[in-house]
């Protein structure tokens, strides 16, 4: 099957967004100054992609992005459809309120909500009876049934999506196999651009390409969101080597960045150039490490440290192969490898389990020494394709 891909965004900055108002199925707010610039924006951001389909939320504040969207798209873009899958995350017992109110008023279930949001619950009365209502669960089970109506319809198409906040992070989760657990894990900006590419039908193996893409509206790198306690992780994959652009198999062999690697790792620099980075990590090898290096020349004082842990996994006997090469010999494994990866030993390297069980640690430990600081830190991680 052909891949089918997803442009998935949140409409323009509401009324009710600026206000700090909870909307979740309330349809009062209505976009901006700011929302329907930032949506004219995407649109200019998207012209040129060929669309099969616009879908959107019935709520007024999606609609009025998605007919702005549109009207920047090429004459033969399709009208947007509302679906009544992309309707945002039900509150009603808090919507038309401030999120302040709501945090001081019901300070356990609001805690829930932002620490265990698969078990908040609402409790209401309908037709006479007592009702529990799960926002998350059934909002969660709401993207699933998007995603077969949309795959079953535009198999191998490109399609755009424009909703909100919530129905977007389990869009996002439902597609990649992430628990509904992960809910508040997961940051969807007013006029962020996410996109998925689908190999398949639902179920099938999905890529998440890019997530939460802000440049279009002029955010060189995102904000953190607030409040957070623990320190925030830019995770960098290295510069090119000229093995990556021969498609050449590395793994452990220490190849160095050519040329073009080494200007976009000044790019990255740049681009990083006003965030306070306080720490920064990298893979030993030549590659992440240069890479590393050259974004840490706008940071000149902060310390690189090596971690052999986040080296990259180990192909063995692919290791300075092309693709080309490694099929006349491991056909069948070279495929399992594009298609299920997880299922692959690689001769005489590494299998992802095994990379696994050597990052997470790796991992774990540099959130657990950076914690402890008296404000949160913010630090660089430089690694390879696998490992990142």
């Amino acid at each position: 099957m052909s891949t089918t891909r997803v442009i998935l965004v949140r409409h323009g900055q509401s009324s009710y967004n600026a206000r700090g108002i909870i909307q979740g199925r309330c349809d009062e707010s209505v976009l901006t100054d700011r929302g329907r610039e930032a949506a004219r924006l995407v649109g200019d951001t998207l012209n040129g992609i060929d669309f099969d389909a616009i879908y959107t939320s019935p709520l007024q504040r999606a609609k009025q992005t998605a007919e702005i969207v549109r009207s920047s798209l090429s004459a033969n873009a399709p009208t947007p459809q509302a679906s009544e899958y992309l309707w945002e995350v039900d509150l009603p017992l808090w919507e038309n309120k401030l999120k302040t109110e709501i945090a001081a008023q019901f300070p356990d279930d609001y805690r829930l909500w932002k620490q265990r949001p698969h078990e908040f619950k609402m409790v209401l009365s309908k037709n006479g009876q007592t009702v529990e209502h799960f926002p998350v669960l059934s909002l969660y089970e709401q993207a699933q049934e998007f995603w077969q109506y949309c795959l079953d319809r535009h198999q191998g198409k490109t399609v755009l999506v424009i909703a909100h906040n919530g129905i977007n992070r389990c869009l996002l989760l439902s597609a990649t196999g992430i628990k509904p657990s992960y809910y508040q894990a997961i940051q969807q900006s007013n006029c962020g651009i996410s996109v998925l590419n689908f190999s398949g039908g639902w179920g099938d193996t999905v890529q998440l390409e890019s997530m939460n893409l802000l440049s279009h509206l002029g955010q060189s790198f995102p904000k953190p969101r607030q409040p957070h306690n623990g320190p925030r992780l830019i995770l960098v994959r290295h510069g090119e080597t000229d093995w990556n652009r021969e498609s050449r198999f590395q793994g452990q062999i220490d190849v160095p960045l050519n040329d073009n690697g080494r200007e976009q790792a000044r790019k990255a620099a740049d681009l990083l150039a006003s965030v306070e980075i306080d720490f920064a990590l990298s893979s030993p090898m030549a590659r992440p490490k240069e890479t590393a290096e050259i974004i840490l020349e706008r940071h000149p004082n902060v310390n690189l440290e090596l971690d052999v842990r986040f080296a990259e996994i180990g192909h063995g006997l692919w290791e300075g192969k092309l693709e080309t090469e490694i099929r006349s010999e491991y056909s069948d494994l070279l495929d399992r490898w594009k298609t299920d990866p997880e299922t692959v030993q690689m001769p005489e390297g590494e299998n992802l389990q095994q990379v696994f069980d050597r990052v997470i640690p790796a991992w774990q430990d540099m959130v657990k020494t950076y914690s402890k600081g008296d404000r949160p830190l913010t630090g660089l991680v430089v690694g390879h394709d696998a490992v990142n």
